[in-house]
């Protein structure tokens, strides 16, 4: 049977559903939040304030998960993306999820996916691993932050190393997937280009530090991650185009 999995009706059905259920949550939420506000004394115009700023803040942020839908658009179209991020998701998590379940069937995520196979393992891949936290988190959140609490208490100084160092372990995890492009005879070698994006991006991100911290321009704080992105994506084509071939094309062996 011929099926255009990647572009299935019944696939873009599902998005709408999905879609206007969320929709109508927010507004659903929204209002409750509204009345609570007025019943607890907040005027009107200071609650559509809050509402205009609210909706005005998220734009940038947003933009984020517009382009993990791009990024995952070449592979798997966009109605799988969509209904994904919709709901839960980030880069962070969906293009790595993604990129494993694909390189076990030989793809690339810049690549169509042209097995059904391989299309049904990355959705299932992609959704088991953002349902677990839904299950876990109202179990074991409470019991876990209990502790944290305790361990920071107890010795304050080697707590914050101790969680930063977890922090930055979990960043660390996620820079493979962004450097290294290519494996042969055992050797993983990363992109000229991608070392150069991911330089870009820090070095962004290092300059909204700055303003955040430094010149106290604290409503960078939201759009920092989203600017990064978009200045890296914006300079990977600038690199592309102006560096010679012959080093955009450089694979550095030993990276990881």
């Amino acid at each position: 049977m011929n099926l255009d999995y990647v572009k299935n009706n019944l696939l873009f059905l599902v998005g709408c559903i999905v879609s206007v259920f969320i929709i109508a949550q927010s507004i659903f939420f929204i209002n409750k939040a509204y009345q609570q506000g007025i019943s607890i004394g907040m005027s009107k115009k200071k609650l559509n304030k809050v509402i205009t700023q609210s909706a005005i803040f998220t734009i940038v942020p947003s933009l984020s998960i517009l382009l993990t839908i791009v990024t995952l658009s070449k592979a798997l179209g966009l109605n799988l993306p969509w209904i994904r991020l919709s709901i839960i998701g980030a880069i962070t998590y969906e293009v790595p999820a993604a990129t494993s379940a694909a390189q076990v069937f030989g793809y690339g995520i810049g690549s169509s996916i042209n097995s059904p196979l391989a299309f049904a393992t990355i959705a299932w891949v992609m959704t088991i691993g953002s349902f677990l936290p839904l299950i876990l988190i109202p179990l074991f959140l409470e019991k876990l932050q209990g502790r944290i609490e305790k361990f920071k208490a107890k010795d304050k100084k080697f707590s914050e190393i101790f969680m930063n160092a977890l922090f930055l372990g979990m960043i660390a995890s996620f820079l493979g997937y962004g450097i290294a492009g290519n494996t042969s005879n055992g050797v993983v070698y990363g992109s000229i280009i991608s070392i150069l994006c991911l330089l870009t991006s820090a070095l962004v991100m290092i300059i909204m530090g700055y303003l955040i911290k430094v010149k106290k321009i604290t409503w960078l704080e939201n759009f920092a991650l989203p600017i990064s992105m978009l200045v890296a994506m914006g300079m990977a084509i600038v690199y592309y185009n102006v560096l010679p071939t012959e080093i955009a094309s450089w694979l550095i062996p030993g990276l990881l």
